[in-house]
Formats: structure tokens, C-alpha cells, sequence
């Protein structure tokens, strides 16, 4: 794993916020239903999988006249396919104005996500968690496959949707040395709230933060972001990263997390509308 992170400036924390979402989709090159490639260009996945975010282009860096080439590219790769893509922008992202090119080429804006940073020793731990509420971390296949079934109720994605997920969490394995880390939330003996830590780039990456309908709005999707972050300080850790929606933002706010950049998100839909990307 890289160097802890111990600079907080804020050109430091924007790149950190960035670079660890990148550090995300390496983990899965040996999963066989993922291709993972580091060109030059851009970082990009592909599978069989018509739904977005298993099909991702990040990282761009291209230069202004090779841009419409680069995404035809990366479009007919899905056509081939028949798959959806995600493109994510952020602040790293060359040419600036890329997503202007995305939408030329077919693709839709996303709602935007705000990247946020926090010190981890400055975290605003004073918030109650629900009563009831407990938290453990993912261990085997049978908490694994519990995980992704609130993961995917909770953010609305087609049912079919967990099995892939599971799938691709699962090729992984399990144990405290790997770089990512699932969180699952029980209440009343039932599981209902998802959390995820990504270890990368220095920083303690918080990501699929979820809770089923039922339960939210109770201060559920807080429990599951700082239980990751205190485990993660526990191991040295001083930075927070998360990409945070409009929904969740103020969540973050009230742990003590500030904003420092917004991550755009581009679909092309490639003919499956039917298909949730919130």
C-alpha cells in the first residue's frame, strides 16, 4: 500500500481524493469477468455486464486533438459489448472541458459528486448511533452476498446487479491485509446498512455507503461512515476521502468533512435505459 498520507494542504487532499478512486478498479485485474488496462489516455474497465460502473473510464489525460478519437474508442469497446459506460471527471482531467466532449458524443451528466476530505483526528465522533445498531466487518461469502443485497436496495439497482457485485467483491478474498474492506449494519437482527474502505493513495477511502429504505434518515448512513474511518485511524491513517452525493453531503458535513472539488460523472447509455446508475 502507498505512504501514509500526512500533507494537508489542499492541492494534497484534491489529488488524494482523486487518487483514490483510481487505485479502485486495479484491484479487480484478476477477476475474469473485468478488463483492466493504465493507458496513457485514460484508466478503463470493461466487462459483459450491461450496467455502468462495471465499464468506467477515469483518469483522463488526452490531449485536445486526440480527444474525439479517444472517446470513440471507449464507446465502440462497449458496442462490441452491448454494454453501458461510466466516465468520470475530476480535477485532474485533461482536456479540461472534456465533459462538453462526452456530451457531444452521446453521453448524459450525471448528477455531480462532491469530493470531500477530512483529519481523521478532527472527526466528529459526538454523533449517537442508533440504538441497536451493530456493525461488523464482512468476513466470508455469507456476510458477503447479505452486503451486496443491501448495497443494491439501498441504491436502487436491479436486483441481477447483486450477484455481479458479488462476484467481483469476492474475487478478492478476505482478510485485514487487503486494501478494501466491507461493513455491514444489523438492527433488530436484520441486515440494513452498507459501508465500504478503501485503503489507497495514503488515504481512508469511504465508499457504497447504503441503508435500506426502511431505516433512513436515522443517522444509519453516519454509524457506517465513521466505524471505517476510526478503524482506519486505528491502523495510522490520518486522511478521510469520500465522493459524496447531494443527498449525502451534509451527512458528511456534520462528521467534519469539507468539500474540495466535485467529481463528474457521463453515461452513455449504449441502448440500456433500463438500467439504474444513481
Amino acid at each position: 500500500m502507498s505512504e501514509i498520507l500526512q500533507d494537508f494542504s489542499e492541492p494534497a487532499l484534491v489529488h488524494a481524493i482523486e487518487a483514490n478512486l483510481f487505485e479502485f478498479f486495479p484491484l479487480f485485474r484478476k477477476w475474469p469477468r473485468m478488463e483492466v488496462h493504465d493507458d496513457p489516455d485514460y484508466l478503463w474497465s470493461i466487462t459483459n455486464i450491461p450496467f455502468p460502473i462495471f465499464n468506467s473510464v477515469l483518469r483522463a489525460q488526452i490531449t485536445p486533438d486526440h480527444v474525439d478519437s479517444a472517446i470513440e474508442l471507449a464507446t465502440t469497446r462497449c458496442k462490441l459489448q452491448d454494454v453501458p459506460l461510466m466516465w468520470w471527471t475530476g480535477p485532474a482531467t485533461r482536456p479540461p472541458d472534456l465533459g462538453t466532449h462526452l456530451e457531444r458524443h452521446g453521453f448524459s451528466r450525471d448528477d455531480d459528486e462532491t469530493g470531500m476530505a477530512v483529519e481523521l483526528k478532527k472527526l466528529n465522533e459526538g454523533q449517537t448511533a442508533p440504538p441497536g445498531l451493530i456493525i461488523e466487518q464482512v468476513r466470508d461469502s455469507a456476510a458477503l452476498k447479505q452486503w451486496c443485497h443491501v448495497f443494491a436496495v439501498g441504491f436502487g439497482f436491479p436486483e441481477p446487479v447483486s450477484q455481479d457485485f458479488f462476484d467481483c467483491f469476492a474475487s478478492l478474498g478476505f482478510g485485514d491485509e487487503l486494501a478494501i474492506h466491507h461493513y455491514l449494519g444489523w438492527f433488530k437482527g436484520e441486515p440494513v446498512a452498507s459501508s465500504s474502505l478503501l485503503l489507497g493513495a495514503g488515504v481512508a477511502g469511504i465508499y457504497n455507503v447504503a441503508s435500506l429504505p426502511d431505516v433512513r434518515r436515522k443517522g444509519f448512513g453516519a454509524a457506517m461512515t465513521l466505524r471505517p474511518l476510526i478503524d482506519a485511524r486505528a491502523m495510522g491513517y490520518q486522511v478521510g476521502i469520500l465522493q459524496a452525493s447531494q443527498m449525502g453531503a451534509s451527512v458528511y458535513s456534520r462528521l467534519g468533512f469539507q468539500e474540495y472539488c466535485k467529481i463528474g460523472i457521463y453515461i452513455w447509455e449504449g441502448g440500456h435505459k433500463d438500467h439504474s446508475t444513481s
